[in-house]
C-alpha cells in the first residue's frame, strides 16, 4: 500500500522539459538516401543550436560514435554561440579514464556557465567498441561503467579518490577546479538489460528510455524506480522520440511516409543486419516494434516506427496534428516521464514546427512568454500591405 501511494505521488508530472537534436551524423529531408542530404558543417549546426535557444528548447542533445562528429568539441563551440541552451553531451567508460573526464566535464560546465549535462553511454555495438580499443562483453561494460561512475562523481563533488576495482585503479585522485552545478552536472543513462538497470539505480539522476508504446515505457519505468526505492534512492525519467507534427494528421502522416519514401528492401535489410550484431538489450527492442518491415509502421496510436528501418538507436516518431502529439506526450508524462529529447527531419525546420505548434500546448518549465517574441509591428507575421498589423481572424470572419 505504501509503495502504491509512493508511485502515485512520484508519478504526478505537472510540467516537463523538452530538448532538442543536433545532428552531428548527418541530416536531410529523406531517409537512407542522399537525395535532400545536407551538408553537417559548423554553420548549420550552429543555426540549429541558435534556433532551438531562441525557440525556448531546455536543450539539445549531442549523438556519440564513429557516425558522428565528436559531442565535446562540438559543444564546446556551440556553447558561445547560444545564451541558455544546455549540452547533453556522451561519458563514454571503457573510452575515457574517469579522472579525464571530469575534469572535461568541470571544464565545460564551468566555460558554458553552468549549461552541460552528461549523457553516459555504455555502448552497445561490438563491432564499434573494438574499433575504439573496447573488447568487453555487455555485462562486464556495465560493470565498467558502475566503477568508472563510482570515481568520476566522487572526483566531481570535489573529493580525494583512492580506488582498487577489476577495471580501474586511482591513486590520489583529484580535480582543481569544479564545476558549476553543485555536487555535479546531472547524468543522464539508458539502459534496458539487467545491468543497465542496476547501474542506474545506484547510480544516474534521470533514467532514459526510447520511445516505446505508452505499457511498455510504464513497465520499465516501474521496474526501475523499484530497483532505485530498492536502494534507497528515486530517479527522474526521460524518453527519447523524433516528431513529425503539421497542423493537420494528414499532412503528417504524409510526411512520414515521405520521409522514407527513398527506402527500398535492400536498404532497410542491411541496417537491420547492422542492428542485429548489436548486444543492446534497448536496441533489440526498438526492431522488435517493426521487425524490419514497413506494413505496420504504427505500433501505437500516433506512434511510428518508421525511422528505425534504418536508424539506429531511438527509432519511432509521434506523429499528428498539433493537439494530438501533445496529448501523446501529456500519457507519457501520466506515467512519470519529465524529460522529451526529441528530434525531426530536417532538424532545423522540425524545430521551429515543434516549438510553434505543440510547445504552447504543454505545460514546460522553460517555455518562452509570448512577450519575448519581438516582431516588426506586431503582434507577430509580415505587416499587410506596409500599414496593416496582422490579424488572427480569417478573412470573412467578424
Amino acid at each position: 500500500m505504501g509503495i502504491q501511494r509512493r508511485a502515485c505521488i512520484v508519478s504526478a508530472i505537472e510540467s516537463a522539459n523538452v530538448l532538442w537534436f543536433i545532428p552531428t551524423h548527418g541530416d536531410g529531408r529523406y531517409l537512407g538516401t542522399s537525395v535532400g542530404g545536407r551538408a553537417v558543417d559548423f554553420a548549420y549546426l550552429r543555426q540549429i543550436a541558435e534556433a532551438a535557444d531562441t525557440l525556448g528548447y531546455y536543450g539539445v542533445l549531442l549523438p556519440t560514435g564513429k557516425s558522428c562528429e565528436d559531442s565535446w568539441v562540438v559543444a564546446s563551440a556551440l556553447a558561445p554561440q547560444t545564451e541558455r541552451l544546455r549540452f547533453l553531451v556522451a561519458v563514454r567508460p571503457g573510452l575515457q579514464s574517469p579522472t579525464v573526464a571530469a575534469r572535461m566535464t568541470a571544464t565545460l560546465d564551468r566555460v558554458s556557465q553552468g549549461r552541460l549535462l552528461i549523457n553516459v553511454v555504455t555502448g552497445g555495438d561490438p563491432v564499434e567498441n573494438r574499433g575504439d580499443g573496447l573488447f568487453l562483453a555487455h555485462g562486464d561494460r556495465y560493470d565498467l561503467t558502475r566503477e568508472f561512475l563510482e570515481i568520476y562523481a566522487a572526483l566531481l563533488r570535489g573529493e580525494t579518490v583512492d580506488y582498487s576495482g577489476k577495471h580501474f585503479n586511482v591513486e590520489a585522485g583529484k580535480i582543481l577546479y569544479p564545476p558549476v552545478q553543485q555536487p555535479m552536472p546531472p547524468l543522464y543513462f539508458g539502459g534496458s538489460s539487467e545491468a543497465g538497470v542496476a547501474v542506474a539505480a545506484q547510480l544516474v539522476d534521470k533514467y532514459l528510455t526510447w520511445g516505446e508504446p505508452p505499457a511498455a515505457v510504464a513497465e520499465k519505468i516501474a521496474v526501475v524506480r523499484q530497483a532505485a526505492w530498492a536502494r534507497g534512492r528515486e530517479l527522474s525519467f526521460g524518453i527519447r522520440l523524433h516528431v513529425i507534427v503539421r497542423e493537420t494528421a494528414e499532412a503528417a502522416w504524409r510526411a512520414a511516409d515521405k520521409l522514407i519514401s527513398h527506402l527500398d528492401d535492400a536498404t532497410i535489410a542491411a541496417a537491420q543486419k547492422v542492428f542485429e550484431r548489436m548486444d543492446s538489450v534497448g536496441q533489440n527492442r526498438m526492431a522488435a516494434l517493426h521487425g524490419g518491415r514497413r506494413d505496420k509502421l504504427e505500433v501505437s496510436p500516433n506512434l511510428w516506427a518508421g525511422v528505425g528501418l534504418v536508424r539506429g538507436g531511438a527509432g519511432t516518431a509521434l506523429v499528428g496534428d498539433p493537439q494530438t502529439v501533445a496529448q501523446r506526450m501529456r500519457e507519457y508524462m501520466a506515467l512519470g516521464i519529465d524529460s522529451f529529447i526529441l528530434s525531426g527531419y530536417p532538424h532545423l525546420e522540425e524545430a521551429y514546427r515543434f516549438a510553434e505548434l505543440v510547445m504552447p500546448l504543454l505545460p514546460l518549465n522553460h517555455a518562452r512568454t509570448q512577450a519575448e517574441i519581438a516582431a516588426n509591428m506586431g503582434p507577430f507575421g509580415e505587416t499587410i500591405a506596409n500599414v496593416a498589423r496582422p490579424s488572427a481572424l480569417r478573412a470573412g470572419q467578424s
